[in-house]
């Protein structure tokens, strides 16, 4: 690929998600590095109560509020409210939008659709694989369908656990042995996620998972797992990154240990031999295949660390974009640099709304 023209890039970020600082901290950096890639970068906030901000500072304004030191922008403050704009400060002028939003209500096909409606090319995957992704239970189902190796797992809807919670417990002690991971299906970053040893710690993992989604996932853990993750990069013919491992700070890589702690330790290349390393970078395009994904992906994975067999996880269409997060160090290790990564995904991006244009839309 040639190197991308110079864009005026809208970056999107913050929104109504648990996620919200994260998405925050993500777009510091991928701002930045467009910048250094020669992109003028217009920054556009959404606040966690999914108001539309368009401001010079409003990421420094946003992340003020996130911390508690400013309240939230009223009504009468001189900002500019998107799609409902102050007489005459329309959208601001974009060529492409960057949606760095982690979570629902960004990462899970709802903006992505927007866009479509829009007419606007932006970054990463379209509507279908946004959605099917975030959801990991229908994502399971797809992945099954192309033969990807996944631990067992069950689903459990909230209103049944709340209505049943003796005979749902019942049920899973009758198809698992602890220990068992209990997670949202709609979410990410480890936000709401649980390991449970007993019975206990597993009615206690419900209701927590079930605070943050409607559908929940029940997971057989890998014994002694290692965590590999796998970046990857493409539109029609993706390709995948070395692979990297993670050892976390707590007893498994919750949410604490990704953006909280310091204890974390990502070694990349991961410690694999040759023909694993090519398997999971082989599962992983092929994952990022089964979604119709686009441009980016990060694709995860779980080792028995006694058998050495691979395990799918799952696939975040938007991962983060922190200085420290593994989707841009794997690539950088891989010989594509931080700005020479957002610039790629801008091309790809490009590529991928001028090929939709093509579709006809009349009946002649």
């Amino acid at each position: 690929m040639s190197q991308a023209s110079k864009y005026r890039v809208g970056v999107l970020f913050g929104g109504r998600s648990s996620e919200h600082e994260v998405s925050l901290a993500s777009a510091k950096n991928v701002m930045e590095a467009l910048r250094q890639a020669g992109h003028v970068v217009v920054p556009i906030g959404i606040t966690a109560e999914g108001r539309w901000l368009s401001h010079s500072d409003v990421w420094v304004r946003l992340t003020a509020q996130s911390h508690g030191l400013l309240p939230v922008a009223s009504e009468e403050e001189k900002w500019e409210l998107l799609p409902h704009s102050e007489p005459g400060r329309p959208w601001p002028e974009v060529d492409i939008i960057f949606p760095v939003l982690h979570g629902p209500y960004g990462e899970d096909g709802t903006v992505q659709g927007l866009l479509e409606m829009a007419n606007l090319p932006y970054v990463g995957c379209g509507v279908l694989a946004s959605a099917v992704a975030m959801d990991k239970a229908i994502a399971r189902q797809l992945f099954a369908q192309v033969g990807l190796p996944q631990t067992r797992y069950q689903v459990v809807m909230r209103h049944r656990w709340r209505r049943e919670p003796d005979d749902v417990v019942a049920a899973i002690e009758e198809e698992f042995v602890y220990p068992l991971f209990v997670k949202p299906a709609n979410l990410g970053s480890s936000v709401g996620v649980s390991k449970a040893r007993d019975r206990k710690q597993l009615i206690v993992a419900l209701d927590l998972a079930a605070r943050f989604d409607r559908k929940i996932l029940i997971e057989e853990a890998v014994p002694n797992a290692r965590e590999i993750e796998v970046s990857v990069l493409g539109n029609d013919e993706p390709v995948a990154s070395i692979a990297g491992e993670i050892i976390p700070g707590n007893d498994f890589y919750d949410y604490s240990a990704k953006y909280e702690a310091d204890t974390s330790e990502l070694l990349i290349p991961a410690h694999l031999d040759e023909a694993t390393m090519l398997e999971v970078r082989n599962y992983a395009v092929r994952a990022f295949q089964a979604l119709e994904c686009a441009g980016l992906a990060r694709v995860d994975f779980l080792m028995d660390g006694d058998s050495g067999v691979l395990y799918l996880n799952e696939v975040n269409t938007m991962p983060g974009f922190t200085r420290i997060s593994m989707y841009p160090k794997l690539w950088e290790a891989s010989g594509l640099s931080y700005p020479e990564l957002v610039d790629r995904l801008v091309l790809l991006a490009l590529e991928r709304h001028a090929d939709r244009q093509t579709n006809c839309t009349t009946r002649n």
